[in-house]
């Protein structure tokens, strides 16, 4: 499928095959009942966004194109791509446009790529950080439990790939679970990072519905405090998604207990970033 052709571009829910022929479902879940109702009133102009456009989102859509690469702007239809496309940076995802997984969150598409990966994309993903001029760059990746170490070792040659090519990048990585493998941990982290994350994305009690079930609460936790041990002069951090369609009066309440020295809450206040030890959350 040339991806460069609106025309050939699947629907949300649909079953396609992907240019390295991956069978796949666009947007990983079939669409709502509710998702094809159309809007009763205008968005308020707070919420509307304008079309992608200029160039700095112009020259960053032809690096990504032009590479062969993907990114998580795209493929989880962020509606922030312009601003941060036109400010000539993007979040790379490693490892294909198919993840094994199909979280309810998720808009990127779901399937099984049988162990198919780029030899090409670490070089690709070291040049498109030069062409862009970056500082300091996030990846992210798909989940690939068809490999046996969940594309760690494909992930920790990108991540060196960039490090040979522009040694003064800073190098963030939001990975998978990995299964749990936490030799697969230890090798992503041991390529060198400055940040490494690992989203809890919901409370506890709502994990089973919003993750899928290959993940789970625990097994990020564990695999953060692993991370911290591992290396821990490397940022670890978290995050969670609020607003799950339930009044704030009857959600339940994570609360988060640190170690008491050199424990950081983002700004954001949905990231912890851990210094020295691993954040303990639980669920009131």
């Amino acid at each position: 499928m040339n991806q460069s052709d609106p025309t050939l571009v699947p629907r949300d829910g649909s079953k396609y095959v992907t240019a390295e022929g991956t069978r796949a479902v666009k947007g990983g879940l079939r669409p709502h009942a509710r998702s094809s109702v159309p809007d009763i009133d205008r968005k308020p102009p707070w919420l509307r966004i304008a079309l992608p456009s200029g160039a700095g989102y112009d020259k960053v859509r032809g690096i990504v194109h032009g590479h062969g690469l993907h990114t998580v702007c795209a493929e989880s239809k962020c509606p922030n791509i312009a601003e941060c496309w036109g400010r000539g940076t993007a979040t790379l995802m490693l490892m294909g446009e198919v993840c094994t997984r199909a979280c309810r969150f998720c808009s990127v598409s779901t399937g099984n790529p049988h162990g198919w990966l780029d030899p090409k994309e670490p070089s690709h993903v070291a040049e498109a950080v030069a062409l862009m001029g970056l500082k300091y760059v996030v990846l992210t990746s798909v989940d690939r439990d068809d490999l046996a170490d969940g594309g760690a070792a494909h992930y920790a040659a990108c991540i060196r790939a960039i490090h040979a090519r522009t040694p003064a990048v800073a190098v963030e990585a939001l990975t998978p679970d990995f299964a749990g493998d936490l030799a697969a941990v230890a090798n992503v982290l041991d390529a060198g990072l400055v940040t490494y994350a690992q989203n809890l994305e919901t409370v506890v009690r709502l994990t089973r519905q919003v993750r899928d079930p290959r993940a789970g609460y625990a097994q990020t936790l564990r695999v953060l405090e692993f991370a911290k041990r591992h290396a821990p002069d490397t940022l670890a951090k978290s995050s969670l998604m609020l607003g799950w369609a339930r009044p704030m009066s009857k959600s339940s309440r994570p609360s988060m207990t640190c170690a008491p020295r050199r424990s950081i809450l983002s700004p954001w206040g949905n990231t912890c970033v851990r210094r020295q030890t691993t954040c303990r959350w639980r669920v009131s």
